[in-house]
């Protein structure tokens, strides 16, 4: 037993940072299946339990139990949900990771579920067709974070192919339009604090793409600015000045030929000084 614990140590340290979000999320399961084996043969009721782990869509609850912020996204009590989300975690999960960072994968999973959690709070609290039922609704699952991953790579390439069964390649950027509308249309039939919090994440993808790109190409011209003034100034003064006068003497004998044979006795590298000194 002490090896089997030693060995899943070991892959878990030497896993990145994708495996690492999914090994918990699978753990997790693992441990409330065998909670909910033993509350089943013992006649012990869990709800209690598994509530203070969900996400509350009602705030006052919440502020009771503010880790249900990190902890839902980690929860799952259904098989076929938490397969679902794996799956798709994997595989944008995969594509992130080749053009961006564990750390940015790792916040936008963490952040991304706050937001969908955000999103939920302001609806249920503040929107009169959500607050009636603010006090029944529980959420658990890593859908939110899960979409935030994926919307941010459709976001950041939105052309990237990706082979799925019965429809050949597909851009990235038509399969997130598709869980958008699918995420808009299911809210009136169950799960509806799931949908929005489907919601919350991919707004929280998306911006955040769109925020890092502005910021690079913010970044890209600043240091273009740099280099150029860098280039500028590479000579020194003594050098700028002696260039100057060189090209000063080359135009006045460009001249002088001009007034005594005309423009057409100029070669081509003459005319060609000569048209870049006057757009100066």
């Amino acid at each position: 037993m002490n090896n089997i614990i030693h060995n899943i140590k070991e892959e878990f340290s030497r896993s990145t940072v994708l495996n690492r979000i999914i090994y918990l999320n699978i753990i997790s399961f693992l441990i409330l299946s065998l909670i909910n084996i033993f509350s089943f043969l013992f006649q012990i009721n869990i709800n209690p339990i598994i509530e203070k782990l969900s996400l509350p869509a009602s705030k006052d609850i919440l502020i009771s139990q503010p880790w249900a912020l990190l902890s839902y996204m980690f929860l799952h009590t259904n098989l076929l949900h938490l397969a679902f989300n794996m799956l798709l975690l994997h595989i944008g999960g995969k594509i992130f990771s080749q053009h961006l960072n564990s750390k940015q994968l790792l916040s936008t999973y963490i952040l991304g579920g706050i937001c969908g959690a955000l999103f939920v709070i302001i609806l249920y609290n503040y929107v009169p067709f959500f607050e009636v039922s603010k006090d029944k609704v529980h959420v658990v699952g890593s859908s939110a974070s899960v979409l935030a991953i994926f919307i941010a790579i459709a976001t950041y390439k939105p052309n990237y192919n990706i082979y799925l069964p019965f429809l050949n390649y597909t851009k990235l950027k038509y399969i997130a339009i598709i869980f958008i509308i699918l995420d808009i249309i299911s809210i009136p039939h169950g799960n509806t604090g799931g949908h929005i919090a489907h919601l919350g994440g991919a707004i929280f993808g998306y911006t955040y793409i769109k925020q890092l790109k502005i910021k690079k190409n913010k970044f890209k011209s600043f240091t273009r600015k740099i280099f150029s003034y860098k280039k500028r100034r590479s000579e020194t003064d003594y050098d700028f000045n002696r260039r100057k006068i060189l090209k000063q003497k080359e135009i006045d004998i460009i001249l002088e030929k001009i007034s005594k044979s005309g423009y057409e006795s100029l070669n081509n590298k003459e005319k060609q000084l000569l048209f870049s000194e006057s757009k100066k």
